[in-house]
């Protein structure tokens, strides 16, 4: 499983897990803390408006120049994202972001928070992270000794497509790109064929007419022009792209508490800045492809908004109950039936049982 990165495993990843001698003699020789993180996706706003200026610029003015910090977008840095976990473990990854819905193959328990038709509004997807964020912790802590710092969002994730469609029910016989286990379980359920594709090929998957309709960000779309080639984009928010960021906690213990403490604190102020600007480029990410006015952020499209009718309200509710749940029980087994029932199931109405 880890053979594209066993020139990485034959590093001595005990230098990784003996940072707290090395943070001791950096302390005395008072030079700068060095980290070196792994953060989300390349080009797209998150990473260039709020990760990378965070690490590195931001935190070394925050400490004081205390802290010096590199970063590069996972996907650009030699890492399969499916193997971020195992590597934070390990420790070969100290500091790393890990998208949920690309995870969920192996740990289909953390990404129940983001399950397709699950969070239909921003305002739901806030009460269903907190509620879930306890138990997020406990998993990440138990299965991979990693410390959660944070937990960020990416815009509403909806339909694209090159040809027109008037709503859920029209995407029957269609190849549509997806990144997850449940999307592409929810699209064979509406007679589509799921192709799942990351993130960063989703672009040439649409140009080279393997796929007909695509499902990403309203503005990581419009930030890799994807709005230039699927003229046509439904408005219901199908998941939003979670991921977590945390560090592997014999590094992390092995830094100083101030550093941990200004850490924790600046992150938290990251995480709160990058759920508000989701709203906002949500907001903004339709309004740019559309070619609005009111486009601020993005490039001006043309692009044809199909709005969220009372059937596909209908549907979506269907989906989740009939399929998307269902199918994530199977997957998941019973203690991720007690985890939804306890955590999720207040916030979205909808119980989680065993076949």
């Amino acid at each position: 499983m880890l053979r594209p990165i066993l020139p990485l495993l034959l590093l001595p990843v005990i230098m990784v897990l003996t940072a707290a001698h090395a943070a001791a003699q950096q302390a005395t020789a008072q030079e700068p803390l060095r980290l070196k993180i792994v953060g989300g996706l390349a080009d797209v706003s998150q990473y260039v408006r709020y990760e990378e200026p965070f690490w590195r610029q931001h935190l070394a003015e925050a400490s004081g120049g205390r802290i010096q910090a590199e970063i590069a977008p996972f996907d650009r840095s030699g890492i399969r994202a499916q193997e971020m976990l195992a590597l934070m473990r390990l420790g070969v990854v100290p500091f790393g972001t890990v998208l949920l819905a690309v995870v969920s193959n192996e740990e289909p328990e953390f990404n129940a928070v983001d399950l397709p038709a699950v969070n239909p509004d921003m305002a739901t997807l806030r009460r269903t992270v907190a509620a879930y964020r306890p138990h997020l912790e406990e998993l990440l802590a138990e299965r991979y000794d990693v410390e959660l710092l944070a937990i960020y969002t990416y815009p509403a994730q909806v339909v694209f497509c090159r040809d027109r469609f008037t709503g859920l029910s029209d995407l029957a016989g269609r190849r549509i790109r997806t990144s997850s286990v449940g999307q592409s379980e929810m699209f064979a359920a509406l007679g589509a064929t799921p192709v799942v594709i990351p993130f960063g090929e989703t672009l040439a998957a649409v140009r080279s007419g393997v796929v007909d309709c695509a499902v990403t960000g309203t503005l990581s779309a419009n930030a890799i022009g994807l709005h230039e080639l699927t003229p046509y984009m439904h408005s219901m928010a199908i998941t939003w792209g979670l991921s977590v960021f945390g560090a592997n906690r014999a590094a992390w213990n092995g830094l100083p508490e101030w550093a941990r403490t200004l850490i924790r604190r600046e992150v938290g102020t990251l995480e709160r800045q990058i759920w508000d600007a989701v709203e906002t480029e949500t907001v903004d990410g339709f309004a740019c492809n559309a070619g609005l006015p009111s486009c601020t952020t993005g490039r001006r499209g043309q692009a044809t908004i199909i709005p969220v009718s009372a059937a596909d309200q209908d549907r979506r509710i269907r989906l989740l109950t009939e399929t998307v749940l269902p199918g994530w029980v199977r997957r998941c087994g019973e203690p991720c039936v007690d985890a939804w029932n306890s955590r999720l199931a207040p916030e979205v109405g909808v119980s989680a049982r065993l076949d």
